[in-house]
């Protein structure tokens, strides 16, 4: 039994409900017992404005907080420094702490999928379907970063638009609010004793407007906005599908958009999925009216992101560090070079990938992955003639490494 003193609460306007009726329709899946019982009164949440809300921090909490912000800072720094920020698109090390956090943010829904799996679907040869859904949670984040100046709600809509264009199916609801009812359950035809009924349809809009209302103001903590719009994001669901991976999308851009974490991303969510129970719990108090642990959750998965992040950043390094020394010797000219800078961020190649997206003629980037297996820095895995893939192992290791120390807790 635990002796710490309890906690001071943080308070927050708790949601109320609406009282409806449900007529559960037959999926071909439940009996008719459990239609008949998904039939019947249930009630749906009206989450309070948060637009004005002045949280009033416990001294202790406050401590809490700054400390956390405190270690993204240091972690935002030390990236820079280790491996800069220069390179076509978020800088190298952004790029793969980007989808590192895409994986995190995916697994907490169980869609689990490995580093080169993921690396195959940015190069479109993927043969899961989690793996494109991964790197669909991989653009939104993008996305959310690349909108972070801009955060209103066009921006989250375009979020959920880049999540939703690896959903097969969901077309029509990509970057559209919901037109019917959601829950979280383990029901798929009835709310009926779901643990979480979100609000009308017709409340979203308006909903969503507070929302980004708060997401908009500058007189606040940077980890306790972040911590609680997600927490609103949550209980409000705007979309049919979505919700999390967008929700958890929202974080990166209120860390960006307040200039917390200037250069790079930083694994929030792989913080939030060591403890997925006390991540869940932390929302359900919220809704109760007690937001401190949906903010001492996000401030430990902070500190867990810049602890653990780091440690990644340093390994990555000397991988990098590690080919380069195989290079040695190569004239400064040689194709391989221009290549290597992006290997942290796309472990699996092709020469498609490098004639697209790095400007080269075919001849040339048959060249460049040539120099980069003759050295060992690359090796050819796929056994193909055509459609041939060539993968840094190394770099692959350790970030399926880090995805099982995360699940570990």
């Amino acid at each position: 039994m635990s002796t710490d003193p309890p906690s001071d609460p943080l308070p927050i306007d708790p949601v109320e409900y609406e009282t409806h009726e449900w007529l559960a329709e037959g999926d071909g899946l439940s009996s008719r017992a459990q239609v008949a019982a998904g039939s019947g009164v249930y009630q749906s949440t009206v989450p309070a404005s948060i637009a004005a809300y002045a949280p009033a921090l416990p001294s202790d909490l406050t401590a809490d907080v700054e400390e956390a912000s405190a270690a993204l800072a240091r972690f935002d720094a030390h990236t820079r420094g280790r491996l800069g920020t220069e390179s076509p698109a978020l800088g190298p090390m952004s790029s793969i702490l980007l989808r590192t956090e895409s994986a995190s943010s995916s697994q907490i829904e169980n869609l689990t999928v490995g580093a080169r799996q993921l690396a195959l679907a940015e190069i479109d040869q993927a043969s899961s379907d989690n793996a494109l859904t991964v790197a669909a949670n991989v653009r939104a984040m993008e996305a959310a970063l690349a909108l972070a100046d801009s955060l209103d709600e066009a921006a989250i809509l375009r979020m959920h638009a880049e999540l939703m264009a690896g959903e097969r199916g969901w077309e029509a609801h990509a970057g559209r609010y919901r037109d019917g009812l959601v829950w979280v359950g383990t029901s798929a035809i009835s709310p009926r004793g779901a643990s979480h009924v979100a609000p009308q349809a017709p409340l979203v809009p308006a909903l969503m407007k507070d929302l980004m209302g708060f997401v908009q103001r500058e007189d606040l903590s940077v980890i306790v906005q972040a911590a609680v719009a997600h927490a609103q994001f949550e209980t409000i669901h705007p979309f049919s599908d979505g919700n999390g991976r967008t929700g958890r999308a929202l974080v990166h851009a209120v860390l960006r958009a307040k200039k917390l974490m200037l250069h790079t991303t930083a694994p929030v969510s792989a913080g939030l999925l060591t403890d997925t129970r006390a991540y869940f719990d932390s929302l359900t108090a919220y809704r109760a009216g007690d937001a401190r642990p949906i903010v001492e959750q996000f401030a430990r998965a902070a500190r867990y992101a810049a602890t653990s992040g780091a440690a990644l950043v340093d390994d990555l390094a000397a991988e990098l560090d590690a080919a380069r020394d195989a290079l040695a010797g190569l004239r400064p000219q040689a194709v391989a070079w221009r290549v290597l800078p992006h290997l942290i961020s796309h472990p699996v190649l092709n020469s498609r990938y490098l004639v697209r997206d790095m400007g080269m003629t075919d001849t040339t980037a048959q060249r460049a992955l040539q120099q980069l297996a003759d050295r060992g820095v690359l090796e050819e895995r796929s056994g193909k003639q055509r459609n041939r893939v060539w993968q840094h192992s190394g770099i692959l290791r350790l970030l399926d490494a880090y995805a099982q120390q995360v699940r570990r807790g």
